[in-house]
């Protein structure tokens, strides 16, 4: 098992920047490649970004390419996700994910999940 904790959520204001953590323990962190999901009101549960195990690759969803960063430190075992130039759209809850080994992007993939830290950006 993987227990995930995420932490940084917040309220801010467009244009602002925040940076979301997941502490990750129980296995081999190094092994698993992270992910970040996000699921706004009355929607469902999207994929924003994605690293590999080692660091490698890097994969993001089309709407936060150029303002969000995906980064892991395997140390720490912990991923970070730094947003900046937020927008009101971006408001949602941030999930954080992880399953073994190769990059994915579809929720289903995911074995692993924290509770999710919400993210309200105010216009």
């Amino acid at each position: 098992q993987v227990q995930l904790v995420e932490s940084g959520g917040g309220l801010v204001q467009a244009g602002g920047s925040l940076r979301l953590s997941c502490a990750a323990s129980g296995r081999t962190f190094s092994n698993y490649a992270m992910g970040w999901f996000r699921q706004a009101p009355g929607k469902e549960r999207e994929f924003v970004a994605a690293i590999s195990s080692d660091r490698g690759y890097t994969d993001y969803a089309d709407s936060v390419k150029g303002r969000f960063t995906i980064s892991r430190d395997n140390a720490k075992n912990t991923v970070y996700l730094q947003m900046n130039s937020l927008k009101p759209e971006d408001t949602a809850v941030y999930y954080c994910a992880g399953r073994y080994l190769t990059i994915r992007t579809q929720i289903y993939e995911y074995q692993y999940w924290g509770q999710g830290t919400q993210v309200t950006v105010s216009s």
